[in-house]
């Protein structure tokens, strides 16, 4: 219990100040005229002005409350290296019992583990919310024991008491890792650019550690190569990506004996490749309809150069037209097809015919340019089947598809073949038709099959689109020329600029329209891992083979024509490897090093800042667990050897007993008394001199 002496005036301050101040006036008076009783005079006013101030004795049951010490334990992925998993729970095990000796204190322990989506280490989080979980006025101190790599060290929370860093690790320890400096996001397919890394030793590397290293480097599943690099310097390496799509790169280097850790001897990153322009050249006969689809459809596209002849005037023609009133250029078949062909990504013939402007070597060099790995698409018309046809010269022998001569006339709705509906071509354009089906088409070009795949027919289940690979290349041949109807909406029309998109874009390889293939998308931690097949058998599951060198198996089950689909948890970040018969695919789960395996050297250079505005600093437990102590508010709370707590003191008040002084009238009583008591003395003298 303690008792204290309060005020509750009965007029304002102001008011009572003034007061004190005329009381004072009067006994100055009565001083200064020499009155004896002055000094009862002033205890008579002070009485009054006391009894205006009201004074009170205020008791107070107070009840003592502990004081809270705070501990965050770092659990995180790199404090699982070598010894600190054990150096941590012995330094918990021995401040729990140095807290427990000590008087009227409580210990609040909070464990962090990894945060989400390679979030790093979050200990700074996790004190701010403990202390926000606490009266401020009972915290006497805050504890972390971490490795110091922690990456909310900006977050700094207002700590009321001392902040001790308890830093685990060795100071022997050392670490070699690669760290990639400038990985571009995107780059141009086929154009060389520099990525830039470093292989590096940090921490206290021996003298056996060397000066070179050897580097292996791999793209996608390709065979690595492996050079060697010297250690602690920046390198410049030139990288040209073979494909389109996700180009994942990986950099290695073998591990050493006495490294804290192999996880970040690897790095990987992802780069998508994309063309820088798409070179097409299309070739128009006679001009009909549909001959602006294909110029509208690749003029939409800002990525594709396009080049565009339509042969108006064969050279046979004489109709009597002077040259120099021509408008038309010449058809520079030369240039374009033997000197500058290999520079073309597609070449489309639309509805073209042999004329004698393309001699047969011409012919031939397409050919070659088709079986390197060019593309040629042909939008045959009723000329594919004349004496002059395309089929009619050496291209041929790369055609999937021969005429009959016949063209088939009248109405007929296209439809998707059996393989169609698997093909990632025309896989899902059914889901778009109108009700009733797509609109019709009213010509067919009547063709036999003779290599590739059928992906839609026309009447009599004829081959409409069919593709094929020849060689390193690939070859298209559309066997109607009225797809344009479905361009103008007739009867409700169809997906004319999807089908042509996807074909152009599957005849420029592109990596998402190939037949079999084997993907992955990564959501968070999450896998989801499809495989596009044109077999009917079922492919078998995906063994999964994770950073750490575990593989499982993955059954994938069915989920549309040809496309077999699941989704699996990845259980850790990093590189995995997807395998399923002859497909191989590395897909990287959050980076290939996490981002507690950046950085492993233990140190306390980012929160001795933090510590020391706190009187707190930073301690290594190799040596052992400090002592913990009290010191006095204000005082610097570390040295060698232990650490220490502000004893806060912290009550709770119960009950509280206010009782007056004085009742009233007693103050009363004693005014009038002692004014009484002056005007005796005074006047018991003034008698005596008379």
């Amino acid at each position: 219990m303690t008792a204290s002496l309060v005020f509750a005036p009965l007029v304002p301050w102001a008011v009572l100040y003034v007061l004190a101040g005329l009381a004072l006036a009067l006994v100055a008076f009565a001083l200064w005229r020499g009155l004896s009783g002055w000094w009862l005079r002033g205890l008579a006013l002070a009485a009054l002005v006391a009894a205006l101030a009201n004074p009170a004795l205020q008791e107070e049951q107070r009840q003592t409350l502990s004081d809270i010490v705070i501990l965050v334990v770092d659990e995180s992925a790199s404090q699982g290296l070598a010894d600190r998993r054990a150096q941590t729970e012995a330094a918990v095990a021995a401040i729990q019992a140095e807290v427990a000796a000590l008087p009227n204190t409580e210990l609040r322990i909070r464990r962090v583990g990894d945060g989400a989506e390679d979030a790093g280490s979050l200990v700074m989080t996790a004190l701010s919310k403990a202390l926000a979980e606490e009266p401020r006025a009972r915290v006497a101190g805050a504890m972390v024991i971490t490795d110091g790599r922690v990456h909310d060290a900006g977050v700094v929370p207002n700590l009321p008491a001392p902040l001790h860093v308890l830093l685990t690790g060795r100071a022997a320890d050392w670490d070699r890792r690669i760290v990639v400096k400038n990985a571009p996001a995107f780059a141009i397919i086929g154009e060389e650019f520099m990525l830039e890394l470093r292989v590096e030793d940090v921490g206290a590397p021996p003298a056996s550690a060397g000066t070179e290293v050897a580097l292996t480097i791999a793209i996608d599943t390709e065979e690595p190569v492996t050079y060697t690099v010297p250690l602690n310097e920046d390198l410049e390496l030139p990288v040209t990506l073979p494909h389109g799509g996700a180009n994942v790169l990986q950099f290695s280097v073998a591990p050493v004996e006495g490294e804290i850790t192999d996880r970040n001897n690897a790095s990987a990153v992802q780069i998508n490749g994309v063309r820088d322009r798409l070179r097409v050249l299309l070739i128009s006969g006679e001009p009909h309809a549909g001959e602006r689809v294909w110029r509208n459809l690749l003029k939409s596209d800002a990525a594709v150069d396009l080049v565009h002849f339509t042969i108006l005037r064969p050279p046979e023609k004489q109709d009597g037209v002077p040259v120099d009133e021509l408008s038309l250029i010449a058809f520079p078949t030369r240039e374009l097809f033997v000197e500058k062909i290999e520079e073309f990504d597609l070449i489309i013939f639309d509805r073209y015919r042999m004329r004698g402007i393309l001699p047969m070597s011409y012919i031939d060099n397409i050919v070659s340019y088709v079986r390197n790995g060019g593309t040629v698409l042909v939008a045959a018309g009723p000329e594919f089947g004349a004496v002059d046809s395309l089929y009619r010269s050496p291209l041929a022998e790369i055609l999937p598809v021969a005429p009959t001569a016949q063209v088939i006339e009248g109405g007929f709705r296209p439809a998707l073949t059996d393989l169609g509906r698997r093909h990632p071509v025309t896989e899902g354009l059914e889901k778009e038709a109108p009700e009733g089906g797509w609109g019709r088409w009213f010509r067919q070009i009547e063709v036999r099959q003779t290599a590739g795949q059928v992906l839609m027919s026309g009447p009599r289940d004829l081959p409409l689109l069919v593709l094929n690979r020849v060689d390193q290349g690939r070859v298209a041949v559309l066997a109607s020329d009225q797809a344009w109807l479905w361009g103008r909406g007739y009867e409700g029309g169809g997906p004319q600029l999807e089908l042509l998109r996807r074909l152009a874009h599957w005849m420029l390889k592109e990596p998402e329209l190939e037949e079999e293939t084997l993907t992955a998308e990564v959501r968070g931690e999450a896998l989801t891992i499809t495989r596009r097949t044109l077999a009917e058998a079922d492919p078998g599951p995906v063994t999964v083979t994770g950073p750490d060198g575990t593989a499982v198996e993955l059954a994938m089950p069915l989920v549309g024509p040809g496309r077999y689909e699941t989704v699996w948890q990845a259980p850790a970040l990093g590189l995995y490897r997807l395998e399923q018969g002859e497909l191989t695919r590395v897909i990287a789960v959050g980076p290939a090093t996490p981002r507690e395996f950046a950085e492993t050297i233990a140190s306390g250079e980012l929160l001795q800042p933090v510590a020391e505005a706190t009187r707190g600093g930073v301690t290594r437990l190799e040596p052992g667990v400090p002592d913990i102590r009290a010191v006095s508010e204000g005082r610097v709370a570390v040295g060698r050897g232990w650490i220490g707590i502000t004893p806060r003191e912290a009550y709770l008040t119960a009950s509280v007993n206010v009782v007056p002084a004085l009742p009233a009238w007693a103050w009363l009583l004693i005014a009038a008394g002692l004014a009484l008591l002056a005007w005796l003395v005074e006047g018991r003298k003034g008698a005596r001199a008379a």
